[in-house]
């Protein structure tokens, strides 16, 4: 009952986060990588642009050679601009596909919150009242950051360890619950993204995982119970969301772990960090708030 009241207070938060900060704006900078700056309406000064800025219809965006800006729309939609050149708002809102999201827009918001938390180191009262960093792993063995008891929902799970720099080979290994093996890969990288809509991994229900160094028998990690949701409310929920939230860009991305972490649904929003940050590795902002997500969670300390 009170992690349901927890979730009504948080959705009533952000819709008046939303409803407060919705007036009198055409984009938000969700994030935003290179000199890039702002001209405001009736102004001829440039401002540098910084994540969470607020674009309106007469101001114009000024963008550096090698840049990324991400942008949603009043409506929830989000754009990208990743060349140079000079960019009128009302041009820049042409581009927005038509229709409108105020779940996206919500998600969105949240995103903003947690970087300015980050920026503004806000986010270390919240791990001192929640205990998140006692919570964090790292006892010396082999840490593969999943959380207990998980649950996932998506077709595609990141499995993430944390380990001590050094060149090795790891073997991940996923078994079912009759602890046959399902899954097995070798990797030099210390992450690894399983594609679980493939092979014996479709039909499993439970996922059993390990991970091993190759060349040091004795290292391997606790293994991790994975439960996979294939029915209930929280999967009409879930396809829900995605029947009014598209997955086409970083920028959704973040929403979607936004929103997987709001429901719970820990490591489905972890998979979606790790495809935002793929997807575009040079933007600073996603690894923040990943790192943040992390912390705030237990599965890392700072």
């Amino acid at each position: 009952m009170k992690k349901i009241i927890t979730y009504v207070l948080s959705f009533i938060m952000l819709f008046a986060m939303e409803s407060v900060s919705g007036q009198g704006y055409t984009f938000k900078v969700l994030a935003n990588k290179g000199a890039n700056k702002t001209i405001t309406s009736g102004s001829k000064k440039e401002t540098p642009l910084k994540t969470g800025a607020i674009l309106a219809n007469g101001d114009m965006l000024v963008t550096s050679a090698g840049t990324y800006v991400g942008l949603m729309h009043r409506s929830g939609k989000t754009i990208e601009i990743r060349k140079a050149g000079t960019f009128a708002v009302t041009d820049l809102e042409k581009e927005v596909k038509t229709g409108s999201s105020s779940v996206a827009s919500r998600y969105g918001n949240w995103v903003l919150s947690k970087l300015e938390d980050k920026k503004s180191g806000n986010y270390r009262s919240r791990l001192k009242a929640t205990g998140a960093v006692s919570r964090a792993i790292g006892d010396g063995s082999l840490d593969v950051m999943i959380p207990e008891g998980s649950k996932i929902i998506g077709d595609k799970m990141a499995i993430v360890w944390e380990e001590e720099s050094k060149e090795t080979t790891w073997v991940v290994t996923i078994r079912n619950l009759y602890d046959d093996v399902i899954f097995e890969k070798e990797t030099n990288q210390t992450k690894i993204l399983v594609d679980l809509s493939v092979d014996d991994l479709a039909d499993a229900e439970i996922y059993l995982i390990t991970v091993k160094d190759k060349n040091s028998p004795n290292s391997i990690s606790h293994q991790k119970d994975i439960e996979r949701v294939t029915e209930g409310e929280l999967l009409a929920s879930v396809n829900a969301f995605k029947a009014e939230v598209a997955e086409d860009s970083p920028l959704s991305k973040l929403i979607y772990a936004s929103f997987y972490e709001e429901n719970g649904l820990l490591l489905d929003a972890m998979t979606k960090y790790e495809e935002a940050i793929a997807m575009s590795p040079d933007v600073p902002d996603f690894r923040e708030i990943y790192d943040l997500f992390l912390l705030m969670n237990g599965l890392t300390i700072e």
